[in-house]
Order: C-alpha cells, then sequence, then structure tokens
C-alpha cells in the first residue's frame, strides 16, 4: 500500500498542511485567547495589544522552544510498531485528527468554552488508532499519566497563584503604605517573572537551534535576566507618577497600574511558554504525514521538521487569536471570577510556571486548564463567593466532553478519508 502515499503523496502532504493550519487556527482562538485573557480582563492591556504580543512571543515560542512536547505526543500516545506493514494508515490518522481537533475547537471557542487543544488532538490520536487500527495500538498507560497531569497541573497552578495572590494582599494592599510596598516589592516579582520565562527559552528553546548550556550555566543566565529586570523594574516604576497625599483608595488603583505594568511581563511570559508548548498539538501530527510521504512509508523515531511547518503552526495560532479569540477572552478574563491587574498577574505567573515545570519534564499539559486553576486560585483566595460556579460548571462539562467529542469526529474522518484514498 505504500504505492498510496507515492501517488498521492502531495495531496496528502497539502491536506494535512490545510488541516494542520486550522488546528493551529483553533489553538489560537482557544488557547492562545486563555493566555491572553486574564490580561484583557483585568484591562491590564487591549485587545489589540494581546495580539500584538502573542504575535511576537507565540511565534517566537513555537520557533524556537516547540520542539520538545512534539515528540512527546507523536511516539508516546499510539505504538508506531502497528503501523509498519501500513504506513497509510498513520497518515490518513494523523490528517483524521488534526480535521477533528481542529473542527472541534472551532466549534468550542464560538460558544466560548476554553477547552483543552492538547485534550483535543490527544483524544483524536486515540480515537482512530483504537478503532480504526487495533485498541493495543494505544499506549494506554501513557494516556491514564496524561489525564493524571490534566488534574494534578490546575491543582499545582491554583496552588502556586493562591500563593502568590496571598503574598500580594499580605506584603502590598493590607499595609499602611500600599504604594510604598509596592515600589518596594514589586520589582521582585517582576524578577520572578525575569526567571521563569528566561528559565525556560534556556532549558528548552535555545537547544533547538544548536546552543546547549548545563544546568549550571542555565540558572546563572536566568538568575542574571531575573537581576536585570529586577532594575528596569524599579526604574520603570519609580517613573510612574503618582500623589502621596491620596486616599487609600486612589493608593490601591496606583497600585493596581504598578501591577498594570507588570501584567505585560507576564502576558509575553506566558505568551511564550504556550508557542512552546502547544504548537506541537498542530505540528506534530503533520509533521509525522510529510516525513512517512517522503520517506516512502518509512516510519522513523523522529521527523525532521521541513522549513515551511513551524511557521504555517505559528503563522495560524496569530490569526486564530486575532479573527476569533474574543468570547473565550472573556469567559476566562471576565467570567470565572472578577480580576484586577494583581490578581491576573498571580494567575498568569503561576500558570506560566506550571507550563514550564511541565515543559521541562516533556509532559504534554494542558495550558488551558493551567490557567483556569490558577484563576481559580485566585478567586479562592477571596472566598468561594468570588467565584461564578455556573461558568465553571460549564468548563468542566465541555473538559469532559472534549476527549469523546475528539475521538469521535476523527473515527468518521478516518474511514472517510480512508475510503477515498484506500
Amino acid at each position: 500500500m505504500v504505492d498510496v502515499l507515492v501517488a498521492n503523496g502531495p495531496w496528502l502532504i497539502a491536506i494535512a498542511a490545510a488541516f494542520g493550519f486550522l488546528m493551529a487556527w483553533g489553538i489560537g482562538a482557544n488557547d492562545v485567547a486563555n493566555a491572553m485573557g486574564t490580561s484583557v480582563g483585568s484591562n491590564a492591556i487591549t485587545i489589540k495589544q494581546a495580539i500584538i504580543i502573542a504575535m511576537i512571543f507565540e511565534f517566537a515560542g513555537a520557533y524556537l522552544a516547540g520542539g520538545e512536547v512534539t515528540s512527546t505526543i507523536r511516539k508516546g500516545i499510539i505504538d508506531s510498531g502497528y503501523f509498519v506493514d501500513s504506513p497509510e494508515l498513520l497518515v490518513y490518522g494523523m490528517i483524521a485528527s488534526l480535521l477533528a481537533a481542529g473542527i472541534w475547537l472551532v466549534v468550542a471557542s464560538a460558544l466560548g468554552w476554553p477547552v483543552s487543544t492538547t485534550h483535543s488532538i490527544i483524544g483524536a490520536i486515540v480515537g482512530f488508532a483504537a478503532v480504526g487500527v487495533s485498541t493495543d495500538a494505544v499506549a494506554w498507560g501513557k494516556v491514564a499519566g496524561i489525564v493524571g497531569s490534566w488534574i494534578v497541573t490546575p491543582a499545582i497552578s491554583g496552588f502556586i497563584a493562591y500563593s502568590i495572590f496571598i503574598s500580594v494582599q499580605k506584603l502590598i494592599f493590607d499595609t499602611e503604605d500600599p504604594l510604598a510596598n509596592a515600589k518596594r516589592y514589586v520589582p521582585f516579582y517582576m524578577g520572578l517573572a525575569g526567571f521563569v520565562m528566561s528559565l525556560v527559552t534556556i532549558k528548552k528553546g535555545l537547544k533547538h537551534i544548536g546552543i546547549k548550556f548545563d544546568n549550571v550555566e542555565a540558572y546563572s543566565l536566568a538568575v542574571a535576566v531575573a537581576v536585570l529586570v529586577f532594575f528596569a523594574g524599579k526604574l520603570a516604576i519609580s517613573r510612574l507618577k503618582m500623589s502621596p497625599s491620596a486616599d487609600r483608595e486612589t493608593h490601591y488603583g496606583n497600585v493596581e497600574r504598578v501591577f498594570a505594568v507588570l501584567m505585560v511581563v507576564t502576558a509575553c511570559c506566558m505568551a511564550f511558554a504556550h508557542g512552546s508548548n502547544d504548537v506541537a498539538n498542530a505540528i506534530g501530527p503533520l509533521a509525522a504525514v510529510v516525513s512517512v510521504v517522503q520517506s516512502g512509508g518509512e516510519i522513523s523515531k523522529k521527523a525532521e521538521l521541513v522549513w515551511w511547518i513551524l511557521p504555517l503552526g505559528a503563522t495560524g495560532i496569530v490569526l486564530g487569536l486575532a479573527i476569533f479569540g474574543q468570547r473565550v477572552m472573556k469567559t476566562i478574563g471576565k467570567n470565572i471570577t472578577h480580576l484586577t491587574p494583581s490578581r491576573g498577574f498571580a494567575a498568569e505567573l503561576a500558570a506560566a510556571s506550571t507550563v514550564v515545570i511541565a515543559s521541562g519534564t516533556g509532559l504534554p499539559i494542558s495550558t488551558t486548564q493551567t490557567l483556569v486553576g490558577a484563576v481559580l486560585g485566585v478567586g479562592m483566595a477571596r472566598g468561594i463567593a468570588a467565584i461564578n460556579i455556573g461558568v465553571v460548571r460549564n468548563i468542566v462539562v465541555s473538559w469532559v466532553v472534549t476527549l469523546p467529542a475528539g475521538a469521535g469526529l476523527s473515527i468518521m474522518f478516518f474511514f472517510t478519508i480512508k475510503g477515498i484514498f484506500g
């Protein structure tokens, strides 16, 4: 059946590229909207600014650090041994998975549901492999591990967000002079954000372009960046014009302005971490298709990324956010709990830290669930009444539905594509 791949190779690659673009567009509409939702929802940045930040940092994250998780999703979830004699089934399956996950993400984004792109693509891949090939082709242990991570990561990010927000309350808002304390402590939060962001760049990103550091060098560099960000933050905050004679409410407002500066740092941080982690959901299956077709049916352990795949994924993500991202942004930024820049900062920094921790272990986590967990953590710090339980219930239902929805659509498309080409 390798003849099928040779005869239809260009068509299969073109179709996979189109569906890969749709999937990336869905990631932009849904997941990047999560990453930017806290910043936009707390009025720290406008939607236009969010799109510009996303364009720069999602691109950087996808380009520099987009390689590691790609291979985990491709090799970890299904056993390629089952496709050695019929590699065309892997090609059909990956194309079907991209279309299935892409369609589900567009539907969820239209409804304003922040679902997981990782769930969507894994559900789709598991669906076609289990029904179209063999239930043994799926590494169920790996799937269980990933499902476990979906419970663990929101819990971790929620705890970190809760801790950051409580520390901000204690050190700044609940003091006699919130403004003076903001000027004292906020540069430390900025330094922490700089540390997290630079660490993911150094540890994950630079090795993909041939620059390697050992652990001591990586951490030393990250500390150096943190120190630079600390002093830059100190300078920026000292330039904000504020009247010391104003009442306490005005002081609170001024402190929130300081955190609005911080939100720009964390929005960049979140966009970069997201680009590095989630572009894999679109380009992983696409890279697999291109690799199998171009090698005439040989399924290699590692697919060399063809030059056009990463820019295709990165462009799709940015366009999806720009054209269709507002609804999910509103759910995350305004509907779960009331966010101010200080609360949004705590949520975003917590989510970015969790993504860095998980990306370092190569586990395909869900950025969505990480961020929703972080926003819930911030809400919990103000008591359960501060959370809109109805919205949270809808989000959880959409998460549960995502896996079977991805699987069902993928099975349908798999047999359709197999019928057309086979």
